[in-house]
């Protein structure tokens, strides 16, 4: 099955993202952009509609959880999905020359960088070797999390998704600018991987009702 994804506002494509983890999650995918047609269609070029900033885990496979295809979206991740200068080049890179209109922060639960991060700030211990960059760099999420009086893990993960929101826009002018002009949008999900649902705990340049913070 081949469907076309032309030039979507930023609420479109939010739509067009959620309505397939909706089919995901209700076992119901439909597999789109994965034949040889699209293959072939993407081959000289490509024009996806979100930039999927997430995790590395093995179980947040972008495609997969939001049932889309070849060309669909622009993927960028990390451990804990941390940013550095590579990650803003990329996802500067989809929102300035692909003219992604859409890019999402994806974090999880049971996401090991959190958890190493909230064991290193209990015991003191950091990881060895450059584990512990990666567990540097989601203390502050923690930190601020603890600030607030949020200790619940699912707390803390919605924490340090809707921080590395923030952080994108404070540190990328392209980015911050495409979403005051209205070109784009910003949001940060939540992903449960029992359930496979994704969960909106944060919108910049989107008129979306927000869940209160957990």
């Amino acid at each position: 099955m081949t469907t076309q994804t032309p030039s979507l506002t930023p609420a479109e494509a939010f739509d067009l993202l959620l309505s397939g983890n909706r089919r995901f999650v209700a076992g119901t995918p439909e597999h789109p952009n994965q034949d040889a047609v699209r293959r072939a269609e993407t081959a000289p070029v490509q024009h996806p509609f979100a930039v999927l900033f997430g995790c590395s885990d093995s179980r947040l496979a972008a495609e997969i959880i939001f049932d889309r295809g070849l060309g669909d979206l622009f993927v960028v991740r990390t451990a804990g999905h941390i940013v550095g200068a590579e990650v803003l080049g990329s996802i500067e890179y989809g929102v300035d020359v692909l003219d992604c209109p859409l890019v999402v922060v994806l974090g999880h639960d049971s996401c090991g960088a959190v958890g190493a991060a909230c064991a290193a700030l209990e015991d003191g211990k950091a990881p060895a070797g450059y584990i512990r960059d990666v567990v540097e760099r989601v203390t502050p999420s923690v930190l601020a999390a603890r600030a607030a009086g949020r200790l619940e893990a699912d707390q803390v993960l919605a924490e340090h998704v809707r921080t590395t929101v923030d952080l994108l826009l404070d540190r990328s002018r392209i980015l911050t600018e495409r979403v005051a002009a209205g070109r784009a949008a910003v949001v940060g999900l939540c992903y449960r991987l029992a359930d496979g649902s994704a969960q909106l705990v944060a919108a910049r340049g989107l008129d979306v009702a927000v869940p209160t913070a957990p």
